[in-house]
């Protein structure tokens, strides 16, 4: 158990301590929240980095970390549907998505491929990580005049998601292809 993994292990730990400040309805609990995904979202950077600047590197890891990240943003997307800030379209689409590419990547190791997370993966999370936090945050400081912020970030983020699953799809599809060849 090396730190990178158990920073992973934190992040999935932090999952119901959010859900749970949410679920108090804390004056400013929306704003602790945020502050408790963005560390543990975080710690979804950390870990990578350390596992692989130190060669830490294991099953386990690979295991748990896209398992702390859908966790993580499925949590905060359903909660947000829950508290009437976002579609649930908009949830299905991403978590759909989450579940596509996991099951794509799965298939894909039983073929002896491994498909590598894409940089338009990574951006797909960082642009979901930013709406959700605007959204929780109720778009401040843009409220103050008047920009949608979280609407227009959610947009981005789907429109991202989208792009970077139908990416990890025609990528599996070369990929497997070539293998057969």
């Amino acid at each position: 158990m090396n730190l990178p993994n158990r920073l992973t292990l934190l992040r999935i730990l932090m999952v119901p301590v959010f859900l749970a400040i949410l679920s108090l309805r804390l004056p400013l609990g929306d704003y602790i929240a945020a502050g408790v995904f963005v560390l543990a979202a975080c710690t979804d950077g950390l870990d990578g980095y350390m596992a692989r600047k130190k060669k830490q590197i294991t099953r386990l890891g690979k295991l748990l970390d896209p398992l702390a990240d859908k966790l993580l943003i499925s949590a905060a997307l359903i909660a947000l549907v829950e508290l009437d800030r976002l579609s649930g379209w908009v949830a299905v689409v991403i978590i759909g998505r989450e579940f596509a590419v996991t099951g794509l990547r799965s298939l894909a190791v039983t073929e002896g491929v491994v498909i590598a997370a894409s940089k338009l993966g990574k951006l797909k999370t960082i642009t979901q990580i930013i709406a959700i936090v605007a959204m929780f945050l109720r778009d401040f400081p843009f409220n103050l005049i008047n920009i949608p912020f979280g609407n227009i970030a959610m947009a981005v983020a789907v429109i991202f998601t989208i792009w970077s699953g139908m990416d990890y799809f025609q990528q599996a599809g070369f990929l497997l292809k070539s293998k057969k060849d």
